[in-house]
């Protein structure tokens, strides 16, 4: 299965994008094995429309283009899950048969609700609004977390 991150904004280079990397390089490798075979990052430009609600409609048009597969969007609203069961859900699609999966991060207006309805799940990382290149890091190494928690590896300790 093919994952894809698709984020709404450029990353600045720096100790946060580096870290990023290791994270997706980490996940890709553990991943491949199981049967994961890429982890792509799409970034989105942010919108320059005047209105938040025509920005975030832009922006959801350029996510439907770049999407594939399963989508999962992240936001303060959403679910909340534990790692273990991320991991399960994750293996469920792969193991399902699906052959993608996008994660999504907004821009800084959120996400379209037409964009929420579509989901397969919206999913969040805490009540708290994080800054996107945290939001990042923190998809990528749950990814990696992921992959680790479904080859059995010793890196998730619950």
């Amino acid at each position: 299965m093919r994952l894809l991150l698709a984020a709404v904004g450029r990353m600045k280079a720096g100790p946060e994008a580096e870290l990023a990397e290791r994270y997706r390089d980490r996940a890709l490798k553990a991943g491949r094995p199981l049967g994961f075979r890429s982890l792509d990052i799409t970034v989105i430009d942010e919108s320059r429309q005047a209105a938040p609600e025509a920005r975030k409609a832009e922006e959801a048009a350029a996510i439907r283009r770049a999407r594939s597969g399963r989508l999962l969007l992240l936001d303060e609203r959403g679910r909340t899950m534990g790692s273990e069961d991320f991991a399960h859900l994750i293996g469920s699609w792969k193991d399902g048969g699906e052959n993608a999966a996008t994660i999504v991060i907004g821009g800084p207006d959120g996400l379209d609700q037409t964009l929420r309805a579509e989901a397969d799940l919206v999913l969040s990382f805490g009540a708290m609004t994080w800054p996107h290149q945290l939001v990042r890091i923190l998809a990528l190494e749950q990814l990696y977390r992921a992959v680790t928690i479904l080859s059995g590896h010793p890196y998730h300790r619950p």
